[in-house]
């Protein structure tokens, strides 16, 4: 399985990210016809979709550690 084969939901944020990058390189790029364009497009959604969820899992881990310490104060 070639990692653009890996399901979007099994990749941390920094493998998405990356492979989000190397979508939008490859659109800007152009020449893919219109399929292949399609899937590359969706494949970015998902990626980007899966970059915002490991961000706000962060952000919210982020404000229950800072909710936790300031409570201790």
């Amino acid at each position: 399985m070639s990692e653009n084969d890996k399901p979007v939901s099994e990749l941390g944020y920094e493998e998405a990210r990356d492979e989000l990058v190397g979508v939008v390189k490859i659109l800007e790029q152009g020449g893919l016809d219109l399929d292949a364009s399609l899937a590359l497009w969706e494949r970015g959604e998902q990626l980007a979709a899966r970059c915002e969820e490991q961000l706000a899992g962060a952000r919210k881990r982020i404000e229950t550690a800072l909710a936790s310490t300031e409570k201790d104060s």
